[in-house]
């Protein structure tokens, strides 16, 4: 029997950090969480901020964690959020806390950009689709409001840059998190230095980029004794979540797309190459690299962002429940009531989700919601419907048609969600694995360390290891007309 492999795996997401302990025995993997944390926007001075002290303080306690449990380690992966970054001296020192991806600073700046530089070079050149919080407007921002700190930068590093930084003392980037920067170039790879320059922004502070499965250095021995661990190697797995939720999709062959399902939802189909047509800049899809030389396309939808929202809110004031919870209250409301785009900029910023959506509601004259069940119940059918109008995109503009959708991630135990989708969509949901960033995490630091031999295989120890739930659609549900009424709300949102 092979020996047992253990991965470390670090797991930050916008509200919450785990860090999950990886047993891999050359057929399964098995998993087991060991720490987690609460993360969150941190305001200063009315921009929103990441404690990137304290969150790196988390993961010394993790692994601090594990040298308790006397496990040797065969590899620390990181992985995080896409887009946000942190602006160092040249001796190293960060020169002010990361933004948060939703601090207010980006907004005109894709206008200004756009300004600059042609809505479709900027698209030609990243194949990016186009969200006010990406990289390039965060730093257009700086560049406008802030140029001697922009100047005074020696490096920009990712979120899980950063961390792998502190944790080894080496700088790179690793490829599927500077994707997500839109400033990274799509078709010719490394960074887009012509389209910086046209912005006015300093190539020369982007790290060298390396590919998912790159080692990235040994732990610091000053970070290894303090925590009690034998030196173990740090290793860049897909660093950016979504990159390692879909390398852990149990799929294989053609015919599937992914919705990697939590604060967002991402979805979309593995290409070979980046799409940067007309058509897909016209649909704002996404080129987001991936394990393997895989391109991940896709479109970024609010995902649970809504519910999540709105349950915070409640929480606020005093009605404290649970996920759970919720979902059965929005199981138990009528169905094909009221529907809101889930994209829409009135739900971006965080606030009073169930007042927004109520207002939203009564703004396009459709019945208003007003228990709980039944916001989460628009919230959730919204949801669905708007994955079945970007799968019917991606199928458009690939030509692939999609026989089967994988849901990985948190949502994945949304029962509701997860019949809504088979039904609304008309196609087979297959559900799991709910932890799916941490077992791509640790299986692409396997394959890092040569204890597998491709994608393939990460993907066929994880379908062994996990329990997998499918949904079929229900011919009898009877969802045309809702659909017909949801489409025509978007169709107006266009318009206005």
């Amino acid at each position: 029997m092979a020996a047992t492999s253990n991965y470390l795996a670090f797991d930050l997401g916008a509200s919450s950090g785990r860090a999950v302990l990886g047993m891999f025995d050359g057929d399964r993997l098995t998993l087991e969480e060991i720490h987690r944390f609460a993360n969150g926007p941190v305001t200063i001075r009315d921009h929103l901020h990441w404690d990137a002290p304290r969150l790196f303080a988390e993961i010394k306690s993790a692994l601090a964690k594990c040298a308790r449990r006397r496990r040797a380690l065969d590899g620390i992966g990181i992985d995080t959020w896409g887009v946000d970054y942190a602006l160092l001296s040249p001796a190293g020192q960060m020169l002010d806390l990361p933004f948060h991806y939703r601090d207010s600073r980006t907004r005109g700046m894709m206008a200004e950009a756009f300004h600059l530089v042609p809505r479709e070079e900027i698209y030609e050149r990243t194949g990016i689709q186009f969200m006010e919080f990406n990289t390039l407007y965060q730093l257009l921002s700086v560049a406008t409001t802030d140029r001697a700190t922009l100047d005074a930068a020696g490096t920009l590093l990712f979120m899980p840059d950063l961390f792998n930084y502190w944790l080894t003392g080496v700088k790179q980037s690793e490829y599927s998190i500077a994707t997500t920067s839109q400033l990274y170039d799509a078709l010719r790879g490394g960074w887009a230095t012509h389209l910086m320059a046209k912005l006015n922004l300093p190539a020369e502070i982007m790290p060298h980029v390396v590919p998912p499965a790159s080692p990235v250095g040994d732990l610091l021995p000053e970070i290894a004794d303090g925590a009690g661990l034998a030196p173990a190697p740090v290793v860049a797995p897909a660093c950016h979540d979504t990159g390692s939720a879909v390398a852990a999709v149990p799929a294989h062959g053609q015919g599937w797309a992914y919705i990697s399902s939590g604060t967002w939802s991402l979805v979309g189909v593995e290409v070979p190459e980046p799409i940067c047509d007309t058509e897909a800049l016209t649909g704002n899809f996404t080129n987001e690299g991936g394990v393997a030389g895989t391109v991940r396309f896709l479109k970024n939808v609010a995902g649970l962002w809504l519910v999540q929202e709105c349950k915070r809110t409640w929480e606020a004031r005093g009605e404290s429940v649970s996920y759970e919870k919720l979902t059965e209250m929005a199981d138990a409301a009528p169905s094909r009531v009221s529907f809101v785009d889930p994209d829409d900029p009135r739900f971006a910023e965080p606030g009073d989700m169930p007042r927004r959506i109520r207002d939203c509601c009564a703004a396009g004259g459709q019945p208003v919601p007003e228990s709980t069940g039944q916001i989460v119940r628009c919230a959730l059918e919204s949801l669905a419907l708007k994955y079945r109008t970007t799968l019917h995109s991606l199928e458009r503009i690939t030509g692939w048609p999609v026989e089967v959708v994988h849901v990985v991630g948190g949502g994945a135990n949304n029962r509701l969600l997860c019949r809504l989708t088979a039904d609304i969509t008309g196609k087979p949901v297959v559900a799991g694995p709910a932890e799916a960033t941490a077992a791509g995490n640790v299986m692409v630091q396997a394959l890092a360390r040569g204890r597998v031999s491709s994608l393939d295989q990460v993907r066929r120890v994880i379908a062994a290891s996990t329990p997998l739930q499918q949904y079929d659609p229900d011919p009898a549900a009877g969802w045309d007309d809702a659909i017909g009424r949801f489409e025509a709300l978007l169709a107006d949102d266009t318009v206005a």
